[in-house]
């Protein structure tokens, strides 16, 4: 009888459960209820696969976007497990064949949208089936007041009422108290079914800046720290967004915009290219970005401010998913500050609404002027402490020093006054400066007590000084009056000397863009991997990303879904040598070993044979290996169904280029297609090479002869040949020459 471990390790093809996804799954596995809250990338989807694949029946797993559900489901699929998808995207005869499939016991589990729930005879017809579990994924939707409520969520309490035999999950990556109490209300569950880990994501770093130029520092960070690597910008508006975009690829980044403003196929089309292309950026509003399971997201960028810590923090979960390395960055500036004061206080929502949604955003902006650890302030919102400064964030990184900022406060807020409240922060800061431009002369602002007091103080420290006065709501800013800034009441306190005001100096921040070679370590099983930035190292990784992207092309899935970045770069690290070895690798199961596993030892062979194998390389956990299952045996390896077809198309078109062209692949990938049917006999290399039978036999016996010395690499020979024979052909040799011995 199968247990959960046998599944996580032979169909996902991980070693061990993480965090608390055994005990879930064991609570579900008996028949018990779940609500769990644990960070992005901490496994929650586990939780009610495995168990939905061992238990009787199949799992229901309810879910809010088609782009989630489709992503998920060719997960699934990859790994050999059962699964479909009933949504607005899901018609006619497809949508009939998935149903016909629920009523043959013939699937694992079924995602569907919400509203899927209210059509008529729906839930009647879930009746009849055998349920193994239910499952409410983005739980946090029910929440009526969060930021991403969605009314279907609401009708979902009938679950309960409906199946009240059947076991019910409830997930979600964040969720504060008060929407922690509306899941367990509305949802029907109790204080018991809680499972809940930290909200620490320590492979995440997190940065705040102020706002300078917002697109040069934005560029800047890209250039200088995620070259050429997947991210997402949010920006408050659908204009910013387009804007933004718009500059980025005139600066060589390739940028996507998405916005709710856009046409749904020009959404669906930009969302397809950032899951399945490496290096895209995209530049989205909030309506971008729930249910994205892109794992290798390097960095996500705010440079306008989010509405509470709570949609932060989930924005920024949606870098580094697969563990690895991540960042999170923004920029603060004033204006920021003022317009989400004023869209909160202008909005439709009941005061004690807007009483909290102002708290929620002063609870932000002490987060983003904290001149101690960023993390110990992010946790400690969400109610966890960590007890030492993470060393991993801006604040740990770039310390800022703090100063008593009382008399500065008091200078900036008298010249508010002096000019009576109609002016912006540049033109304030002109005046404490003494500078005499032309708009100071003519208000004859150079005339008022407040003109040339605040010298002690640069341009930029007079900025960061007026910002964080406004953060602290000393100041207010009057959005429908150009920006000008406002007294308040807190403001008369500062200035009677009723209360002091602490201030921190803002890092000096480096403003040359300077694209960084990064020098990536992992760590797998407690041991540091050798650097991964050596030209060799380099070589082997773009060429398994090819195979990856060229497997992901000829399925329509996203390249992450056939292998995320974590396999490949174990892959560089390891080097196995066998498809046995490969389970050494996490994210290979008996199916992945099985569909991909020869196409990748030839890949890391083929690499090895041109570049040699490193001799400081991490030694891979023997106990990790298995022999793989008769039907799956290396000595007949199973050609992939890619393969095949290439060699249908190279027999009529007798023209490598001409095939590769036709299917939109490299030429390398054909060479490794063709490669692969003379190793099983299908095509004999006098039909693929334009050499003549005795050039053929000799190189045959060239090879055979550095073989019965002891020579396995094709390095070698190909130097002795002077390089006149490509690697490609002396692989072919090689293959003709594994068969004819067989």
């Amino acid at each position: 009888m199968r247990t959960p471990l046998d599944v996580l390790q032979k169909t996902y093809g991980y070693e061990k459960f993480t965090g608390l996804q055994e005990e879930v799954t064991s609570r579900v596995m008996a028949g018990g209820n779940a609500v769990v809250f644990m960070p992005t990338g901490g496994g929650k989807s586990a939780c009610y696969q495995i168990p939905s694949i061992l238990r009787q029946g199949v799992g229901i797993v309810i879910s809010p976007l088609i782009a989630l559900m489709r992503d998920q489901v060719a997960a699934l699929k990859q790994m050999g497990v059962r699964a479909e998808y009933l949504n607005s995207s899901v018609k006619g005869k497809e949508a009939a064949q998935v149903i016909s499939s629920l009523h043959k016991s013939e699937l694992d589990l079924l995602y569907i949208a919400p509203e899927r729930l209210g059509q008529p005879g729906f839930i009647e017809m879930l009746e009849q089936l055998n349920i193994a579990l239910i499952a409410i994924d983005e739980a946090h939707c029910v929440a009526q007041w969060g930021h991403d409520f969605r009314p279907d969520y609401l009708r979902l309490n009938v679950l309960a009422e409906r199946f009240p035999n059947v076991p019910r999950l409830a997930l979600t990556a964040t969720a504060d108290g008060p929407t922690r109490r509306e899941i367990l209300n509305r949802l029907s569950f109790t204080e018991d079914d809680i499972f809940a880990t930290g909200f620490d994501r320590p492979n995440i770093r997190y940065t705040v800046v102020p706002k300078e130029g917002e697109q040069v520092q934005l560029l800047n960070f890209i250039q200088t720290d995620h070259f050429q690597e997947c991210g997402i910008v949010y920006r408050m508006s659908r204009k910013k967004v387009e804007k933004t975009a718009e500059w980025l690829c005139k600066k060589r980044i390739k940028a996507l915009p998405y916005h709710a403003g856009l046409s749904a196929e020009t959404r669906e089309k930009n969302q397809a290219r950032f899951m399945s292309e490496d290096g895209i950026v995209m530049v989205a509003t909030i309506a971008f970005g729930m249910g994205i399971d892109k794992p290798d997201v390097r960095f996500v960028a705010h440079l306008d401010l989010p509405k509470s810590i709570e949609a932060y923090y989930q924005e920024t979960g949606r870098a580094g998913r697969d563990g690895l390395p991540a960042e999170a960055w923004m920029s603060v500036g004033i204006g920021d500050i003022g317009f989400l004061r004023r869209m909160i206080m202008s909005g439709n929502a009941p005061e004690e609404r807007k009483a909290l949604e102002l708290r929620k955003l002063n609870a932000l902006l002490t987060y983003c002027e904290s001149a101690n650890c960023l993390r110990q302030a992010l946790l400690g919102y969400f109610g966890e402490e960590l007890k030492e400064p993470c060393g991993n964030c801006f604040t740990c990184l770039s310390p800022p020093s703090k100063f008593d900022g009382t008399i500065a406060a008091q200078k900036a807020l008298s010249n508010v006054y002096r000019t009576e409240q109609m002016y912006g922060v540049n033109h304030l800061i002109d005046v404490l400066l003494g500078k005499e431009t032309p708009k100071v002369l003519s208000q004859g602002h150079d005339k008022l007590s407040t003109f040339k007091i605040g010298t002690e103080y640069t341009k930029e420290e007079w900025v960061s000084i007026h910002r964080q006065i406004v953060s602290y709501g000393l100041l207010d800013v009057d959005i429908e009056g150009y920006g000008s800034l406002k007294l308040n009441a807190a403001s008369w306190e500062v200035l009677r000397k009723e209360r002091t005001v602490d201030l921190r100096k803002d890092p000096i921040i480096a403003k040359k863009i300077s694209k960084k070679e990064k020098n990536i370590k992992l760590v797998i099983g407690g041991q540091d991997c050798p650097s991964l930035t050596t030209p060799e190292a380099k070589i082997l990784l773009d060429d398994l990303r090819t195979l990856r992207n060229d497997l992901a092309k000829e399925q329509q899935v996203p390249a992450f879904i056939i292998f995320p970045d974590k396999t490949l770069l174990e892959l560089a690290c390891y080097r196995p040598e066998s498809t046995s070895q490969l389970y050494a690798i996490s994210g290979f199961g008996d199916q992945k070993v099985f569909r991909y596993g020869n196409a990748i030892i030839e890949i890391l062979m083929q690499h090895q044979d041109e570049h040699g194998r490193p001799t400081d390389l991490a030694p891979m956990p023997e106990s990790k290996f298995k022999t793989v299952p008769t039907h799956q045996k290396e000595s007949e390896p199973e050609i992939p169904p890619s393969a095949l077809e290439t060699l249908e198309l190279f027999e009529d078109l007798q023209d490598i280029d001409k095939v590769a062209e036709k299917r939109k692949i490299k030429p390398a990938t054909i060479y490794s297609h063709l490669t692969a049917c003379v190793k099983s006999g299908k095509i004999e290399i006098k039909d693929i090479l334009n050499y003549s039978n005795s050039e053929i036999e000799c190189l045959k016996d060239t090879m055979s002869l550095y073989k019965e010395e002891g020579f396995l690499q094709l390095n070698p020979i190909f130097n002795t040949l002077s390089g006149n024979y490509p690697y490609e052909v002396l692989r072919l040799v090689q293959a003709e020459l594994d068969y004819s011995i067989k």
